[in-house]
C-alpha cells in the first residue's frame, strides 16, 4: 500500500518493511479493539483488494485511517470504497455524529473520492509528519443517526 501511495501513511516503505511479526499482530489486532473497526475487501481468488479502519480518537471521535484500494478497483463502477466506506460510517455512527479523517495535501484524487462521498474540508490542517513542509486535511462527515 506503501509503494503504491506514499504519501497516504504516516510512515515510509523501509520502516514498514522494518517492522517483525509481533508489530503487524498488533496493528491487526486494533480493528477488534473496542472503539475500533478494520474491514477488509476480498475477491473471489482471496485476495485483499482493500482495507479501512477506524478508531476513537479523544479529541475528534471516530477517525477513519488505514485507508486503501488496489488500482484495479478503484472507482465508483466496482464500489469497492463505497462498501468499505459504508461499514466504517456504520460503526462510526454507534461512536459519535461526525466521521474525520486526514487526507495529505497533494492527494487530490482522495480528497475528491471524500468530498463525492459526503465529506467537507474543515480548514484545519496539521504538518504531514514524514515531510513537515506539506500538510494533512482534516475532512469530516456528518452521519445520520438512525
Amino acid at each position: 500500500m506503501i509503494r503504491d501511495a506514499p504519501t497516504a501513511y504516516t510512515e515510509t516503505l523501509d520502516d514498514a518493511l522494518g517492522h517483525d511479526e509481533a508489530e503487524w499482530r498488533m496493528r491487526g489486532e486494533r480493528g477488534t479493539a473496542p472503539h475500533g473497526i478494520a474491514v477488509v475487501a476480498i475477491d473471489d481468488s482471496g485476495r485483499w483488494i482493500g482495507t479501512m479502519g477506524g478508531f476513537v480518537d479523544a479529541a475528534v471521535g471516530p477517525l477513519l485511517v488505514g485507508v486503501y484500494v488496489t488500482p484495479d478497483y478503484r472507482g465508483s463502477r466496482l464500489g469497492v470504497t463505497d462498501a468499505l466506506l459504508a461499514a466504517v460510517e456504520t460503526w462510526a455512527g454507534s461512536q459519535g455524529d461526525r466521521l474525520t479523517l486526514h487526507v495529505h495535501q497533494d492527494n487530490a484524487r482522495a480528497r475528491a473520492a471524500y468530498e463525492r462521498r459526503g465529506f467537507g474540508a474543515t480548514g484545519h490542517t496539521t504538518p504531514y509528519n514524514l515531510d513537515p513542509s506539506r500538510n494533512e486535511l482534516e475532512m469530516i462527515k456528518e452521519l445520520v443517526q438512525q
